[in-house]
C-alpha cells in the first residue's frame, strides 16, 4: 500500500470501501492486505473499514474444505468452484497455506494449482500464510470472508491445511465443514480422523476413480458405519458419506446438492442464524484474548524482565512456576 494511501486515510478509504462494494476484485486485494497487516495505523483503519462494510442479513454460505495433505483439497476446490461459477455464484476462496515458523512466508501454491479457477471472472482466489496459528487458519481469515462478502461474493470457501491440530478453528468460522479422505489412509491416520470426523457436515472419499474405485467404495461404507457412532450433532444433521472424483469431475454436482440441502434444513429450524450468532461472540473474545496478548508482551519492561527469567530458568536457578508467578506479581 503506498504512501498516498496512508497521509490521506478518510479519501482513500472511502475509494477502497466504493471499489468493494462494486466487487472489484483489485480492490478487495488490497482490503485483505489492509487487514492482515500488524501496523498500528492500518489496524485502526481495518477496523473502519470492516465497521463501514459489514451489511448484516447478507446471504452467502461459507464452506470449510479440509484433509490430509495429498488428499486433494486443490484440485477439488477448483472442480467445485468452476461448476459453482458455471451456475453463477460468485466464489471466493481463501487457501491458507503451510508457512515457515521462522519466516511467517507463505508457499502460495493453491493459486497456481487453481489455475483455471483463477482466470474465472466470478472467482477470487487469496492464499494466506497460516503463521503460527494452529490449523493452519491464518488470524485474518475470519475479517477477509466479511470482506468477500461485501464484494458480493455468494460462496466463501475456506481451505485449510489439513494438518488435524486445530481443525475446530475452521470449524468455528464457516457453517458447513466437509472433510475430504483417502481410501486406504492406514491406521496411523485413524487419530487424525477421529477428531475431524466428529465435526464434519460431510464425508468424502476423493480419488474414488480407476484403481482406486473399489478401495473407495469400501471406504465409505466403512465411514458411513462409523458416523453412526457419534453422538448427534446441534444441527440434527444425518452426515452424508460420498465418493467423488475430482480429476474426473464426478460427484461434484452430488455434493453441492447435499450442502444445499444441509442450507435448507439449517435455515429452516434456525441453527443457521444461532450458529453465526455463537461463532461471532467467539471471535470476540478470541479478539479479546489477542490484545490482551499483544499489549502485555509489547511493554519494554515485561520484555526486559522475561529475558531476565528466562535466564534463571536456563540456569536452573528458578522454576517455571515460580518465574511465571513472579512475572505478575
Amino acid at each position: 500500500m503506498d504512501s498516498t494511501f496512508r497521509r490521506t486515510p478518510d479519501i482513500h478509504l472511502q475509494d477502497l470501501i466504493n471499489g468493494l462494494l462494486q466487487g472489484n476484485r483489485v480492490f478487495l486485494s488490497r482490503a485483505i492486505t489492509l487487514i492482515e497487516s500488524k501496523r498500528v495505523e492500518d489496524r485502526k483503519m481495518s477496523a473502519e473499514l470492516i465497521e463501514r462494510i459489514v451489511q448484516p442479513g447478507r446471504k452467502s454460505l461459507r464452506i470449510g474444505i479440509t484433509g490430509v495433505p495429498g488428499v486433494g483439497k486443490s484440485t477439488f476446490i477448483e472442480a467445485f468452484g468452476k461448476m459453482l461459477t458455471d451456475i453463477d455464484k460468485k466464489v471466493a476462496v481463501l487457501s491458507i497455506d503451510p508457512s515457515s515458523n521462522r519466516t511467517k512466508g507463505s508457499i502460495l501454491g493453491d493459486k497456481t494449482r487453481m489455475d483455471e479457477l483463477s482466470r474465472d471472472p466470478n472467482a477470487f482466489i487469496r492464499p494466506s500464510a497460516s503463521g503460527s496459528n494452529l490449523g493452519g487458519v491464518a488470524s485474518s481469515t475470519r475479517e477477509a470472508i466479511l470482506l468477500c462478502e461485501a464484494a458480493g461474493f455468494d460462496i466463501i470457501i475456506i481451505e485449510t491445511v489439513g494438518v488435524g491440530q486445530s481443525e475446530t478453528v475452521v470449524k468455528d468460522m464457516v457453517d458447513y465443514f466437509l472433510l475430504l479422505m483417502l481410501a486406504g489412509g492406514g491406521d496411523e491416520l485413524q487419530g487424525i480422523k477421529r477428531g475431524i470426523m466428529e465435526m464434519a457436515d460431510h464425508i468424502l472419499i476423493n480419488k474414488a476413480d480407476r484403481q482406486n474405485l473399489k478401495a473407495a467404495k469400501k471406504a465409505k461404507e466403512d465411514y458411513k458405519n462409523a458416523v453412526h457412532l457419534f453422538p448427534p450433532n446441534e444441527a440434527e444433521w444425518v452426515v452424508p458419506v460420498g465418493l467423488c472424483s475430482a480429476l474426473e469431475k464426478l460427484g461434484i454436482e452430488a455434493t453441492w446438492k447435499e450442502i444445499e440441502k444441509y442450507e435448507k434444513q439449517v435455515i429452516t429450524s434456525g441453527w443457521f442464524t444461532e450458529n453465526r450468532k455463537r461463532q461471532a461472540i467467539k471471535w470476540f473474545h478470541e479478539r479479546i484474548h489477542d490484545r490482551l496478548e499483544e499489549s502485555f508482551f509489547s511493554k519494554p519492561a515485561v520484555k526486559n524482565e522475561i529475558k531476565k527469567k528466562e535466564e534463571l530458568i536456563s540456569s536452573q536457578k528458578i522454576s517455571v512456576r515460580k518465574a511465571v508467578e513472579e512475572l505478575f506479581s
